[in-house]
């Protein structure tokens, strides 16, 4: 996600809908692949890229620079892909809808072959689906958006530790599905 200037912020928290297109246009793509990772599902990734942006232009006057507009964005994002699982898992009682199309996995250009990248895409994305919401952003946001571990607890807001725990719970989840996966 490109740095975004603070005063394109202040521009558009003081309701210069241009500043705000701009702002939108730099970051939904970031945005929606968030969504995407966290929810696994392209329908969800685009209602709640929807939701995202109407808090951002809600909540922008009160965005008061104490960390950087990037982490404001991933924690809106994050937060509300995850409260959009739960919302949909309590609504579906734990059935999960798996939709193997997931967008920008970014590789160096020929790295891989096309056939090889959609099959890769879709293994990441069964293996994202076995993790609930909350080890799935945590992973999302290390591994996919390589965040470290402080700006991941200060974007979902919990302690470090949590995030420490929920990386480690994930990555024995995904290594014992892959273990199983060779084997079966």
């Amino acid at each position: 996600m490109p740095d975004i200037s603070n005063d394109l912020v202040m521009k558009a928290a003081h309701g210069d809908m241009a500043a705000f297109e701009e702002i939108y246009k730099a970051t939904s793509g970031f945005v929606y692949n968030v969504a995407l990772r966290i929810t696994n599902n392209s329908n969800d990734a685009d209602e709640v890229t929807q939701d995202v942006f109407v808090k951002v232009h809600k909540n922008l006057k009160s965005f008061a620079f104490r960390s950087a507009f990037k982490t404001w964005i991933y924690r809106i994002a994050a937060n509300t892909a995850l409260n959009h699982c739960k919302w949909r898992g309590r609504r579906e009682k734990g059935n999960v809808e798996y939709n193997p199309v997931v967008h920008d996995i970014t590789a160096p250009e020929g790295a891989i072959a096309e056939d090889d990248k959609e099959d890769a895409e879709k293994k990441i994305a069964l293996l994202l689906e076995v993790l609930d919401p909350d080890q799935r952003a945590c992973i999302v946001l290390r591994e996919i958006e390589g965040l470290d571990y402080r700006a991941i607890a200060d974007t979902l807001k919990i302690n470090i530790n949590t995030v420490r725990s929920r990386l480690n719970r994930a990555r024995e989840r995904l290594v014992a599905c892959a273990a199983r996966g060779r084997k079966g």
